[in-house]
């Protein structure tokens, strides 16, 4: 006999992790479809790449300068008149300049990546929340049905004993009265049901009717890590702060441009003049073009105070960035403290609700026997069946509560 239970028992805990793991491999897909198919991540992706964009633009020399004079009176010269000149020059600026922009230009898209890859994070966080939440409305339309399945038993056996005399008409209109608020209560689910499979549907970009697969037992999601781990984790990987300090970086690298800036830049051209034959000249380069290469100048900057602004600005930058840095640290860590109340909120909840729920299961046996032996305890029995649809209900919710905030914390990490 004790093998068959143990048997009986080991069926039923495979079945429950084999729903769970389908769950989460569901779950798992939805999230692939949403990472190709939504829109709002792939603008922020675009906005990534427009950025990567902007780096060989400012690793570029500037655009060479080319010049075209012609002589509307020639000018003589031994050799002939110069009849048009042709000039070419192009400037280079200060060893690094170039350089500093592109790390500039580099760390700015960096910044942009991570807030393309918080927008993924968050985007995940709202699917597993949406998903969580159809899971309890669909749970909770099943508990009810089950209840309004009970009383409507329970009248039956009412209007048995109002028919023997036994009890009164009024314990057939007070289970009607609970009926009715039930029936209104799984009205009001089955709309909110409807309502967040096309808020789910949305964030996955497809048909707002496209059927939802949910486990019949929700698993419970459990921290990796301990508490101050987690904490320190959030620190290094949350993509808000990394997204800081990439544009920490770029001011760092910004300050090193306006430095170079202010340096001297060259500038190497060459000069091209056609000279025409002079008829009375004997010389031996009568009529040879004159070529000039190189030419060789350099452009000072005397004004330093412009260099020195850009500097300071570069500088104001850096300090807002590390501001911003402390400012999210602080914010990450009340939040943390929030979500990892909720989260061992909802483990005790769900110990308790499964307990109170058994319990007033065995209670509701004993008071429906007991009033259909002799109508006793009709009221006690309204009330523990309320009680029984509040812990039910509760049971459920304290799982997603739970679930939501290891997915919060999850988002907060980066994942």
């Amino acid at each position: 006999m004790k093998v068959k239970t143990y048997k009986i028992l080991f069926l039923g805990l495979l079945l429950m992790l084999g729903t769970g793991l389908f769950g989460q491999e569901n779950l798992k897909a939805y999230l692939e479809i949403a990472a190709d198919n939504n829109p709002g991540l792939k603008a922020k992706f675009n906005n990534y790449m427009a950025a990567m964009e902007k780096v060989p633009q400012v690793g570029t020399l500037p655009n060479p300068n080319i010049a075209f004079g012609y002589f509307v009176q020639p000018v003589e010269t031994r050799v002939g008149p110069q009849e048009w000149r042709f000039n070419l020059a192009q400037s280079f600026p200060w060893f690094g300049l170039l350089t500093a922009k592109e790390d500039v230009a580099t760390e700015m898209a960096n910044a942009k990546y991570e807030l393309f890859e918080n927008t993924k994070s968050n985007l995940f966080f709202e699917i597993k929340t949406a998903y969580y939440n159809y899971y309890f409305i669909e749970k909770a339309i099943e508990i009810t049905e089950q209840n309004i399945e009970i009383l409507e038993v329970f009248k039956r056996l009412s209007l048995v004993k109002i028919e023997a005399g036994n009890a009164s008409t009024v314990d057939e209109l007070r289970v009607e009265l609970e009926l009715n608020d039930l029936k209104n209560q799984l009205a009001l689910f089955a709309d909110t049901k409807y309502a967040l499979q096309v808020k789910f549907n949305n964030l996955l970009n497809r048909d707002d009717l496209d059927q939802i697969v949910v486990p019949d037992v929700l698993w419970q999601e459990e921290l990796p890590q301990d508490k101050l781990d987690l904490l320190n984790e959030i620190y290094s990987s949350n993509h808000q702060i990394k997204s800081i300090e990439h544009k920490l970086n770029a001011f760092l690298n910004q300050e090193e441009v306006a430095k170079k800036e202010g340096l001297p830049k060259f500038n190497i051209g060459l000069n091209y003049t056609v000279v025409g034959e002079n008829p009375s000249s004997t010389a031996s380069d009568n009529g040879n073009d004159a070529f000039l290469f190189p030419s060789v100048g350099i452009s000072i900057p005397l004004y330093r105070k412009k260099y020195k602004a850009l500097i300071k600005e570069a500088q104001y930058f850096q300090e807002v960035e590390e501001y911003k840095m402390e400012d999210k640290k602080n914010a990450l860590s009340t939040v943390y403290e929030n979500t990892h109340k909720d989260f061992s909120d909802g483990d005790r909840r769900i110990a308790l609700n499964a307990k109170q729920s058994e319990i007033a299961k065995k209670v509701l046996d004993i008071l429906i026997t007991s009033y259909s032996t002799n109508a006793k305890d009709f009221e006690e029995v309204l009330r523990i069946e309320r009680q029984l649809l509040k812990y039910e209900l509760a049971y459920q919710k304290a799982l997603t509560d739970k679930n939501a905030a290891v997915a919060f914390i999850h988002y907060l990490i980066g994942k």
